[in-house]
């Protein structure tokens, strides 16, 4: 299996964006990662940078999908966001959400991770066949009942979170999915709330139809916020897709590069 990864970034109205994005692969093994940082400038962006880094580096280390493993991961990222804080100023109150996914390219199969409210979607037949859950409080209200999914994306306290790296008072809550079977023609998108809260799911999977590559969804996500009128503060998105017609092939890192890794500010 082979896999098609574009990504979008926007920055928004804001002067600086606390959102990382990063992925790595060895040719048998991926990693993807989203992380949305929060704490003000010069704190949620060292947040996030330092839970990709850690995973990323982490993952390569030991690359599996092992779902305890993964969860490690996520601890390790919390304890770095958590050292970090020590610093005082700027850095005592940053924390980030994180979402992380995956890949045995050899097997096709994939995992993912999360803590906050960054998502991780798979899409079959334009269809959302999978999707993480929140940390939120407006999730919550949905699980008990309060709202449905529409209403919570509209909340006024939809961006309070009952869990995210570096909040010292809260327990961290890591949610690990089951192993998933990749299909080819699948699609599957890591984004920030600055990409699913605007558009909300229903535009999501409309936005996928008339995309023939990833690329072409990423550019489609940003042409749809723009029709709607919705402008979100920052946007950081990951989007994959396996290959068509080969799925599964390996597809072999560069002889004079056993591993790729590539981040994104």
């Amino acid at each position: 299996m082979q896999l098609e990864i574009a990504t979008l970034t926007e920055q928004g109205a804001r002067g600086y964006n606390e959102d990382r994005i990063g992925h790595w692969s060895d040719g048998r093994h991926a990693v993807l990662l989203v992380a949305d940082g929060a704490g003000g400038h010069g704190g949620g962006d060292v947040a996030a940078s330092r839970v990709r880094d850690c995973v990323l580096d982490g993952f390569a280390a030991a690359p599996s999908l092992d779902p305890q493993q993964l969860k490690s991961l996520i601890i390790q990222a919390n304890d770095q966001v958590l050292t970090g804080q020590q610093a005082g100023g700027r850095l005592a109150s940053m924390r980030s959400t994180v979402v992380l996914a995956a890949f045995d390219l050899a097997s096709a199969r994939m995992i993912w991770a999360h803590s906050g409210d960054s998502r991780a979607y798979l899409f079959r037949g334009h269809t959302i066949v999978a999707r993480t859950i929140d940390h939120s409080l407006v999730q919550q209200m949905v699980d008990s009942g309060m709202l449905d999914d529409e209403q919570a994306r509209l909340h006024p306290q939809r961006n309070v979170l009952l869990s995210a790296l570096g909040a010292s008072t809260e327990e961290l809550e890591i949610q690990v999915s089951d192993t998933m079977r990749v299909e080819p023609g699948d699609a599957v998108l890591l984004c920030s709330d600055g990409v699913w809260e605007p558009l909300g799911d229903a535009m999501l999977a409309v936005s996928l139809d008339t995309a023939g590559s990833a690329a072409q969804w990423a550019s489609g996500l940003r042409g749809y916020g723009a029709k709607w009128q919705v402008a979100p503060s920052r946007t950081r998105t990951i989007i994959l897709r396996p290959s068509p017609g080969s799925p599964q092939k390996v597809k072999k890192p560069p002889a004079s590069s056993a591993r790729i890794r590539e981040i994104q500010e």
